[in-house]
């Protein structure tokens, strides 16, 4: 090699927006991983987000416009920062600890927060972003700020916020929580639920920035 030769060196997996500025689509997963949720229920959670990768792995477009972040509770983890679906591998959950939610809820909506501060300050569009809160339990912290907060962000249309209830999840507060009315998971279909969700963030990923989008109903891993 000659000396006057430049060598460019390009970080392996670069997710940047030169690269890819595509208008975005930002899903926060708000994962329980309490005590409560070892044994099945965490083997399964984790079935379900290795399916959430692979659906979306089906679909080009979505792997450039959709991303994704986890953040867990028990105790309060950013897992993943947000990264679209290509650069997305899905983290190894285990149940430990307490249900912090109102704490995830405010961590995760900060995060929600900047990521749209980099969108706008890179000239990145995007569409209203999804929040999708999972948990088996009863808030173990102090909860209401967070309420507040997903009540203010649904009212100005800054994100859609659903709540999944896992076996024994205390609906009462849940109802309180969240502006729309939580769903209660069948058994562990925690994979059906991320099949639903996938095919939803890809639909919404193919829409024009700002129409309506029609989702089918969760019904086939919902009680009623």
């Amino acid at each position: 090699m000659s000396g006057n030769e430049l060598v460019v060196q390009v970080p392996f997996g670069t997710d940047s927006f030169a690269d890819n500025p595509e208008p975005r689509c930002p899903c926060l997963l708000l994962l329980d991983t309490s005590t409560s949720m070892d044994g099945a229920r965490i083997a399964e959670l984790n079935a379900g987000i290795a399916t959430f990768k692979d659906e979306l792995s089906s679909d080009s477009l979505a792997m450039k416009r959709v991303e994704v972040a986890v953040v867990t509770f028990g105790p309060v983890e950013v897992k993943t920062p947000f990264q679209t679906a290509s650069h997305f591998f899905p983290p190894h959950l285990e149940a430990n600890g307490d249900t912090p939610i109102g704490a995830a809820i405010q961590q995760g909506l900060q995060l929600l927060a900047q990521r749209k501060v980099e969108y706008r300050e890179n000239g990145i569009s995007f569409y209203r972003p999804w929040v999708f809160l999972i948990t088996d339990g009863a808030p173990t912290d102090d909860w209401k700020d967070a309420a507040a907060l997903v009540h203010a962000g649904e009212k100005a249309s800054s994100f859609a916020f659903f709540a999944v209830a896992v076996g024994g999840a205390d609906m009462s507060v849940l109802r309180q929580i969240s502006a729309r009315v939580p769903v209660k998971l069948d058994g562990l279909k925690f994979r059906e639920l991320f099949q639903w969700l996938s095919n939803s963030m890809k639909s919404v990923s193919q829409s024009a920035l700002g129409s309506k989008v029609s989702i089918d109903p969760p019904t086939d891993w919902t009680l009623v």
